[in-house]
């Protein structure tokens, strides 16, 4: 799965989670507000669809941690990659 990463500008606002909530992660056509974000994939900077912003871009898959406000992306192993370990 693909995950877009970006500063969240407008955190404490109404709607827009408190103002520890600095990340927003978007997959899936959602979009997720959490404070903190551990990624365990390699990742790359690109623009945004309207030229203005920069996201950070990866792959892989996605654990939320609603206590700690954590998402976590790390890179899926295939059967393949599990044989060289």
């Amino acid at each position: 799965m693909k995950f877009k990463i970006r500063f969240n500008k407008t955190k404490g606002q109404a709607g827009r989670g408190s103002p520890n909530h600095a990340w927003r992660v978007f997959a899936d056509g959602k979009e997720y507000l959490c404070c903190h974000i551990l990624i365990y994939t390699p990742v790359q900077g690109e623009m945004d669809e309207n030229g203005v912003d920069w996201n950070m871009v990866c792959e892989g898959k996605m654990e939320i941690d609603r206590v700690n406000s954590r998402i976590t992306i790390f890179q899926e192993l295939n059967q393949n990659d599990l044989t060289t370990l």
